[in-house]
């Protein structure tokens, strides 16, 4: 019992110890300067328009700092963004950066992304869903809350609470306008209709990014980028059939496929597949770093 008691440990050493990694986490992510996260947004595969709408509105931003501080007057802007495009292209590994980097050039008093969808805001019955909203908005004040499927909130139906939490999140973009960002994302078609449903909506957002899908060689790209983080490397035959692969995927492009998520996916199938080759020749050796096209062969790319 002694020995059990003194491995358990209290609530309040519990949280001490969480708040304690979250410090250090949130030290670590302050000692990243505002050139290697640019650095980081540059280096991503593809996204060549997303990039440059991006770096051009950094510039816009730094140069209204620039005259705010001489006291030169400026137009009012809206910061809040659209993300349209498909699953898998990189909207919320974008919209993460763009906390961190409006954070680094005091846009943002936090710099932290709180990512939700309808579930997490709406409720089941009226009145619930301004709590929930409200929660959510108080969690990313300070940073930028990230709406995935934002246009299933407006459904068109009069029983529905989505308006409720639309019009609540109206409420905060005007009343924390100075440090609160608001970026919706979803499908092309459903976001236009979505934006059209309030005219509030449309006059805030005003600034879209068309995130679109990876061509083969980009998503080619990112399985080398993946392998060369886990140590590991395609050889020349697995390079050929994984090409191959994506360009005959692309070509004829699922309405589901999921481009770099179904490219994780494909890495993670084949790192199983090549675990049970090394296990049925007992190569552990050189093996342990090379992908062969039959590890690819029995890989799933969905």
């Amino acid at each position: 019992m002694d020995s059990v008691e003194s491995s358990t440990m209290s609530d309040e050493e519990q949280t001490a110890d969480d708040n304690s990694s979250m410090e250090s986490i949130a030290a670590e992510e302050d000692d990243v300067t505002l050139e290697e996260l640019l650095a980081q947004l540059n280096d991503l595969v593809g996204l060549d328009s997303v990039k440059k709408d991006v770096n051009s509105l950094i510039n816009l931003l730094k140069v209204r700092k620039i005259r705010e501080q001489r006291g030169i007057k400026q137009p009012a802007m809206s910061l809040h963004l659209v993300f349209y495009g498909n699953p898998g292209t990189g909207k919320t590994t974008v919209a993460r950066l763009l906390a961190k980097i409006y954070h680094k050039m005091g846009i943002l008093s936090k710099g932290q992304l709180v990512e939700v969808d309808r579930s997490g805001l709406v409720g089941g019955y009226v009145g619930q869903t301004a709590i929930k909203t409200k929660n959510v908005i108080e969690q990313a004040l300070g940073g930028i809350l990230f709406i995935d499927e934002a246009y299933t909130l407006a459904s068109g139906s009069g029983s529905d609470y989505g308006q409720e939490a639309i019009d609540t999140l109206l409420k905060a973009m005007e009343d924390h306008r100075d440090d609160f960002i608001v970026i919706v994302a979803g499908y092309p078609n459903q976001m236009a209709t979505f934006l059209a449903s309030n005219p509030g909506l449309k006059s805030r957002f005003n600034k879209y990014l068309e995130f679109e899908d990876y061509e083969p060689a980009e998503l080619l790209e990112m399985l080398d980028k993946m392998c060369a983080q886990y140590g590991v490397e395609l050889t020349d035959e697995a390079r050929d059939y994984a090409m191959n692969l994506f360009q005959t995927t692309c070509a004829d492009r699922p309405d589901d496929f999921a481009n770099g998520r179904a490219v994780r996916n494909f890495f993670e199938d084949a790192l199983t597949a090549q675990a049970n080759r090394l296990a049925a020749e007992n190569d552990f050796d050189e093996g342990l770093s090379i992908i062969k096209s039959i590890d690819l062969a029995n890989a799933e790319l969905d």
